[in-house]
């Protein structure tokens, strides 16, 4: 057991549940796809992390697929919404005595291995860590120890998660990282040549 725990949420690949927005785009099939290649390149940096990594799935505990059991702990998400899901993981692998646990998303291709150390070092001088993301939510967080509140009366998904966030942190010792884009759309995804291999009729 190392002093430091990185969490990553994962929805279970699945046809038509993964994606939705990018969905109504390019179809099920091109968004699966799509998400497949986000969940590979999060592993790839994952497996680079000083630290006990832990995949928490959506639905049900897949113990053969990219998650290699080499190197990832599989857990299931547990909660009513997403603040309670991550309120509970978080609380899960604090109480095993991690002393930093971050949390990250499924569906950054800008996020890295040194963007995660950066967390992980910001930890030591500060209470929390945020890596604010471009659509108005975060693709990180970490914390040393539990503040509830961060996780209770969000509207998840929207625009207000970082600024309600951040008002609850307003006397606490916060550390933001670079903002980064986290895929839901087209619009999001676009630009990213290496993504253009799984559409082909839009510009």
């Amino acid at each position: 057991m190392t002093e430091s725990a990185l969490i990553i949420f994962t929805r279970n690949p699945e046809l038509g549940k993964c994606k939705t927005r990018l969905a109504k785009t390019l179809g099920d099939q091109s968004a699966l796809d799509i998400y497949k290649y986000l969940l590979q390149h999060t592993v790839n940096i994952a497996k680079k992390t000083e630290a006990d990594r832990y995949v928490f799935y959506s639905e049900s505990i897949n113990y053969n697929d990219i998650w290699s059991n080499d190197f990832f702990n599989k857990k299931l998400q547990n909660g009513s919404d997403l603040g309670m899901r991550m309120l509970n993981a978080f609380n899960e692998l604090l109480n095993l005595g991690y002393k930093k646990v971050i949390i990250i998303g499924s569906d950054l291709l800008d996020l890295n291995e040194r963007v995660i150390a950066e967390a992980s070092s910001a930890l030591d001088y500060h209470d929390v860590v945020i890596g604010p993301a471009e659509d108005g939510g975060y693709y990180l967080l970490g914390l040393k120890k539990m503040y509830p509140k961060l996780f209770k009366n969000k509207d998840w998904g929207t625009e207000t998660v970082r600024q309600d966030t951040l008002k609850d942190l307003q006397n606490g010792n916060v550390h933001l990282l670079k903002e980064l884009n986290d895929i839901d759309t087209f619009d999001d995804m676009k630009h990213y040549h290496q993504l253009k291999q799984f559409y082909n009729t839009h510009d």
